[in-house]
């Protein structure tokens, strides 16, 4: 049996279609891929390091921001589960790309997919020391050491591997682990959020702050440029869903529940962050004193200085939900490039290396090796180079998120423009919504291309009299390019669509 599905997937990559990758299929089921989804996106890191400089740029229509970057991320999510229904494939992004717009375009939207995952295990090495220093009552000696560069390189270094054992691992695996970490730092956002309101209620919050309907007014953010930054950290902290999707072929129902558990991610995502911004905007108001959240001695990391106001003595537990934060979404986020990488490397875009599946674990095993080399010595480079730089990919990342969600889109509108209007559905999912999606995305992409040229934006860091955040993006794309003409010339195979073809399906029709 296993020699017939090998055969058939050779005969079908050879005639350029979609093919399997030896993957363990039916290992994840809705739930499982919606805690794994939940877990990429890392809610409780993520809203640390964007409340506050979210904040500064819109005030109190923080929750109005929030709303209007969900918009374009579901409106993507509804075009992702289109795509994956008529094409599950654990390349997503590539491969839809390719089969909508041809190779060229598909290759190029796997840049930046490894640098985030040296961000992650950045972030969960400072949060490890943070969390020391409060258990130890030493804030300052403990939590020191994360400025070392050598302690903070080796221990950045365990925790990717660590992420790395467990991700070459079975997806049950995967997903146990995932259940305790983002369990746990949900029922610490919420009790945050609770406890919050308790303190509005009996006086004793820092900054009381009614709610108000106009929170929830775009048009009164002050600039349009400041409603764009806002926007562009808002995209970024729902950034991960996707992840749902390049398990596809693991997944129980690999047409419709991948689709199902993106949009649950994002919505389910959604309220949360809702809750959470509401609760801290009440409690601790937006000014620049204290722990308002305009204070920008603060913004870093906002809820290890509103943990003690809130939590009083359980503070510690923030410490270290953030921290488990961080580190589940370094151990999820594998997932994603991993298959990514392995769809490459079984349709020939890259060395046939790529597609090898462990034999053991039925997982990604060269790819996952593959992608913590990258990001292993991507963090240690910049961190030895500035600190800085690193705090700066994460703004780049967001533009790079921009990109390809809204190419992506754009995949969505054109694979289907033979069928965009044999049903009134149709002519929504496969074309209005992910076409609105990718047209906001693609706004954000440019205006932040262009802002980020300023060398106050970001850190303040500067090459060339250009913002860093702006060198970063380009030279990542550069890079990606320059692999890409390498490998044309390498694997010209790929590059003529013999191994992954362009298709479109008839009208009416979905490819089975």
């Amino acid at each position: 049996m296993t020699q017939e599905l090998s055969v058939s997937a050779a005969v079908d990559r050879k005639a350029g279609g979609i093919s399997k990758k030896g993957l363990s299929a039916g290992s994840v089921g809705l739930v499982g891929a919606v805690i794994i989804g939940i877990s990429c996106i890392a809610p409780a890191y993520t809203l640390t390091g964007a409340l506050g400089p979210t904040v500064a740029e819109v005030g109190l229509q923080l929750p109005a921001i929030f709303v209007a970057g969900f918009i374009p991320m579901l409106l993507v999510a509804l075009g992702y589960r289109e795509l994956n229904k008529a094409m599950p494939d654990s390349g997503t992004s590539f491969t839809w790309a390719t089969r909508a717009f041809g190779p060229w375009i598909g290759w190029g939207l796997i840049a930046a997919t490894v640098v985030v995952l040296s961000n992650l295990a950045g972030i969960a090495v400072d949060f490890f020391y943070l969390m020391l220093s409060q258990i130890f009552g030493n804030s300052a000696e403990i939590a020191g050491l994360a400025g070392n560069p050598f302690i903070n390189v080796g221990t950045c270094l365990v925790f990717i591997l660590i992420a790395t054992w467990i991700s070459y691992r079975d997806m049950q695996t995967t997903q146990k682990v995932q259940y305790w970490l983002v369990g746990f730092q949900l029922i610490v956002l919420v009790g945050f959020g609770i406890l919050a309101f308790v303190h509005i209620a009996n006086g004793s919050a820092f900054d009381p702050t009614p709610v108000s309907l106009e929170w929830f007014n775009p048009f009164a953010v002050t600039s349009f440029s400041a409603f764009a930054a806002g926007l562009s950290l808002s995209i970024f902290i729902f950034w991960g869903w996707d992840v749902t999707l390049t398990m596809s072929e693991e997944t129980k129902g690999s047409r419709s529940t991948p689709g199902r558990a993106a949009t649950l991610t994002v919505i389910i995502v959604m309220v949360l962050y809702l809750f959470v911004a509401i609760a801290a905007i009440s409690f601790a108001g937006v000014s620049g004193d204290g722990v308002g959240l305009g204070n920008p001695e603060i913004q870093g990391n906002v809820f290890f200085a509103l943990a003690g106001p809130a939590l009083g003595p359980f503070a510690v537990l923030m410490s270290i939900a953030v921290l488990s934060s961080s580190a589940a979404s370094l151990q999820s986020t594998f997932v994603s490039p991993a298959r990514t990488l392995l769809a490459m490397g079984h349709y020939g875009a890259l060395p046939p290396a790529y597609a090898k599946v462990s034999p053991r674990f039925f997982t990604p095993g060269y790819a996952t090796i593959a992608s913590a080399i990258v990001a292993a010595g991507f963090y240690t480079i910049m961190r030895f180079v500035s600190e800085d730089v690193l705090w700066d990919t994460i703004t780049t990342l967001g533009m790079m998120i921009c990109f390809y969600y809204g190419l992506t889109a754009f995949a969505c509108v054109w694979y289907f423009r033979r069928q965009w209007f044999a049903t009134v559905r149709n002519a929504f999912f496969t074309f209005v919504f992910p076409l609105v999606g990718g047209i906001i995305l693609t706004v954000l992409f440019c205006t932040t291309l262009i802002d980020s040229m300023d060398p106050n934006y970001g850190s303040g860091s500067e090459i060339f009299g250009l913002g860093l955040v702006f060198v970063l993006g380009m030279a990542i794309l550069l890079i990606g390019v320059v692999i890409m003409i390498v490998q044309s010339r390498v694997r010209p195979e790929f590059f003529r669509g013999e191994t992954l073809s362009l298709a479109a399906p008839r009208y009416g029709e979905l490819e089975e």
